[in-house]
């Protein structure tokens, strides 16, 4: 399991707004390269996405299912992108304690739940993840920032 935490100049809500935008997906998260349809459902429960990572010409179709929407808290999505497998990916935001900036803190849990990826050692698994999830976690703060209003830079 590889957990990585980051402080954003936004609220939880504008996290979650990115979340729910389906369509923006592929421009926050490392690998995703494109969208192929966000079902009428997303982001409720069950809803799901279908997108693409890799890079061309090594795309494989992936779709990726919410298993708990509960904003501006929690969502727990299952991304599936076999032959690698599926994997479990739950992101959570809080306000900052004390800081009164209007800040919050936003917290992404990934582990690999089925398929050849839930092989690898745990460490070399976390020491990937946690690369590419800082990455991620970067460009989500980016867009959250920006629909807050609070982007500095």
């Amino acid at each position: 399991m590889s957990v990585t935490v980051m402080a954003m100049r936004c609220r939880p809500e504008d996290v979650f707004d990115v979340l729910a935008d389906g369509w923006m997906f592929p421009t926050w998260v490392v690998g995703a390269s494109r969208m192929r349809a966000v079902e009428a459902g997303w982001p409720e429960a069950g809803g799901r996405l279908h997108h693409s990572f890799g890079i061309w010409p090594a795309l494989i179709d992936d779709v990726t299912v919410m298993r708990e929407w509960d904003p501006p808290r929690r969502a727990v999505m299952t991304p599936a992108g076999w032959p690698l497998g599926e994997a479990v990916v739950i992101i959570e935001a809080r306000e900052r304690a004390g800081q009164g900036d209007g800040g919050c803190v936003v917290r992404l849990t990934e582990w690999a739940e089925r398929g050849p990826g839930a092989l690898v050692p745990a460490p070399l698994a976390d020491a990937v993840l946690r690369v590419r999830n800082r990455e991620t976690l970067r460009r989500l703060a980016f867009m959250a920032e920006g629909r807050g209003g609070t982007r500095a830079d």
